[in-house]
């Protein structure tokens, strides 16, 4: 559970006893709801995060609403959008292990994550995380209901594939950016989980055999004794 859910939660419950005693019980109902609707909306549930090699996993719950090639300073990257309605966990994580490399806070608007234009003109956080061999950018995108992005790491931590980095209050879309070469696993209508669903699987390096360098096989081997000669040094 994250803490933001007790905070709404406890609010309610002050309202609904202010209301309760001005207006009577059955009226008290109503933020009673709302208490409970936030305990269950700021929930956070363990993932298996997978342990395969070059997986890029989906920073957050929610439907594949888009999946192309975009251009980021004249380099192709591969796109995926990801959206969160209000039923979706909103918890956010890592999409792999690595640096933050750096944190970008953009002021915008709040349209409907849904519309396209809501990757560059709302209210965003973009975030660069690089293992030193594959980078991969995810950006935290404002919805109409979501008024608030929480991003809790700092530029120069490093973080685990999976692991909780902040998260979007109510309806909201995650962008998942990466090289063209990592091989996309999921399709547009599918539903992801965060931390637990595998959206590429980037390049993995096989390091080379170690090989002797040419023309320096070592020191001769010593001549083996035959039995004549060991029964002639008897």
């Amino acid at each position: 559970m994250v803490r933001d859910g007790y905070y709404y939660a406890l609010g309610m419950l002050l309202l609904a006893v202010l209301v309760g005693w001005l207006a009577g019980g059955p009226w008290a109902a109503l933020p009673v709801a709302l208490g409970a609707f936030f305990l269950w909306f700021f929930r956070d549930p363990e993932r298996a995060i997978p342990a395969v090699a070059g997986a890029i996993v989906s920073p957050g719950d929610g439907r594949v609403t888009d999946l192309g090639m975009v251009e980021i300073e004249g380099q192709p990257r591969t796109r995926i959008s990801i959206f969160l309605s209000v039923f979706d966990v909103h918890v956010n994580r890592s999409p792999m292990a690595g640096m933050i490399r750096s944190v970008e806070y953009r002021q915008g608007r709040f349209k409907n994550a849904l519309g396209a234009a809501s990757a560059a003109c709302n209210e965003q956080n973009v975030v660069t995380v690089s293992d030193g061999v594959q980078t991969v950018v995810f950006k935290q995108i404002a919805g109409v209901l979501a008024r608030r992005i929480v991003f809790t790491k700092k530029v120069g931590e490093r973080v685990e594939r999976g692991e909780r980095v902040g998260l979007i209050k109510f309806g909201s879309r995650v962008d998942v950016l990466f090289d063209p070469a990592a091989a996309v696993q999921v399709k547009v209508g599918q539903h992801v989980a965060g931390g637990a669903s595998i959206l590429a699987l980037a390049p993995v390096a096989v390091p080379k055999p170690h090989l002797p360098t040419p023309g320096r096989c070592g020191p001769p081997p010593e001549p083996a004794l035959h039995d004549a000669d060991q029964g002639g040094r008897r």
